[in-house]
């Protein structure tokens, strides 16, 4: 593809996104999953895979001149209604150990460092640092199973590519990189916050983030304790805003070729992944988004 610097090609091809999936060693049905949901999309595969049905609806609102969406989503109400996040793959780049690179398995997880909020930078002694709009990223964990009640204590690991698609410590030119990468552990408001860039958009899918949710921060060191790995989305609106903008001159062609109806992942519904997000490109964004699991 020739959406990346020259220099730093990325290889999103189906043949690399296969090999990489074929190295999890989650259990097989995970991986037949995203085999299938990704043979469905064919040939615009890129890191994802299915999810489970959602029927919930929501409506966005637009102001043209800044790029600024609102997108309502499932938030804690008084009368306990909220919905479990459809779970969905961690695709093939999620360093979380159940899968390798090119030097062998890789698991940030369990290095030092990775418990931060700010994940622009590399970590744990590799330097660099991902350039692109700011966005402040804010998840409310709540049980579903508990009236929407907050959830206090819970980790959530969160990884997305940088402004040319490109996932540190897998995609070339970048594999010495562990940035956009971090572990947060939520409040008494069962909020977690992370500061970073605005994703790019690679060939095949819309702008994403993924993240997955553990029960503690001692649970979050291992990829096989997860209570929730899943997916989220963003506005039209934001993402063509902030792809006008420079650095990002490649993800305006690759997002004009997919959208949430084509996505693999989104395509099913998107209502309770889709952030509500508010800013410009100048003071960047903020996105946030009620996470809900079955705790």
């Amino acid at each position: 593809m020739d959406h990346h610097d020259d220099h730093h090609p990325h290889d999103h091809s189906l043949a690399a996104d296969l090999a990489a999936m074929l190295n999890l060693s989650s259990d097989r049905r995970q991986t037949l999953r995203w085999l299938l949901a990704g043979a469905s999309a064919l040939p615009i595969l890129g890191c994802g895979g299915g999810s489970d049905s959602d029927t919930s609806t929501g409506t966005t609102t637009t102001t043209p001149a800044t790029g600024t969406t609102t997108t309502p989503v499932t938030t804690t109400t008084p009368t306990g209604s909220c919905s479990v996040i459809p779970e969905e793959t961690g695709g093939p780049y999620p360093a979380d150990g159940t899968n390798s690179n090119a030097s062998g398995v890789v698991n940030v997880l369990t290095q030092s460092g990775v418990v931060r909020s700010d994940i622009r930078s590399s970590f744990n002694g590799a330097t660099g640092t991902a350039a692109g709009v700011p966005l402040t990223i804010k998840l409310q964990i709540v049980n579903v199973g508990g009236s929407c009640a907050t959830l206090e204590g819970f980790a959530v690991y969160l990884w997305h590519c940088d402004r040319d698609g490109n996932y540190s410590l897998y995609s070339s030119g970048v594999t010495t990189q562990n940035y956009l990468r971090g572990v947060q552990v939520s409040d008494s408001s069962g909020n977690v916050s992370f500061t970073s860039i605005y994703p790019g958009c690679y060939s095949g899918r819309v702008p994403h983030v993924h993240f997955e949710v553990y029960r503690t921060l001692t649970a979050a060191t291992s990829a096989s304790n997860r209570l929730k790995t899943s997916q989220f989305a963003f506005p039209d609106a934001a993402s063509n805003a902030v792809y006008a903008t420079a650095g990002y001159s490649a993800s305006v062609r690759n997002m004009a070729q997919i959208s949430l109806a084509t996505d693999n992942v989104f395509s099913d519904g998107a209502t309770l992944q889709t952030v509500t997000i508010t800013g410009n490109v100048t003071d960047g964004y903020v996105a946030t988004l009620t996470v809900g699991v079955a705790a």
